[in-house]
């Protein structure tokens, strides 16, 4: 399956709710057209997790019904 990188903007990402208040715990989100990508905040410019949107509604909805606890 070919991959699709989606320039994403500084702006564009905003630090998670979830992450934990101290530094070791910190993740961004950004949402795009069709796409969420989350990323490390200590290291923006390293790889990301880029899926369709779908794919992270179902992936948070699993989350929220404990099926990863």
């Amino acid at each position: 399956m070919p991959r699709t990188v989606i320039e994403i903007a500084d702006s564009a990402w905003f630090k998670s709710s979830y992450s934990g208040a101290n530094e070791t715990e910190c993740v961004e989100a950004a949402f795009t057209t069709g796409h969420t990508a989350v990323r490390d905040s200590k290291r923006p410019h390293e790889r990301r997790l880029q899926v369709r949107s779908e794919t992270w509604t179902s992936f948070i909805g699993a989350v929220q019904n404990g099926q990863f606890s």
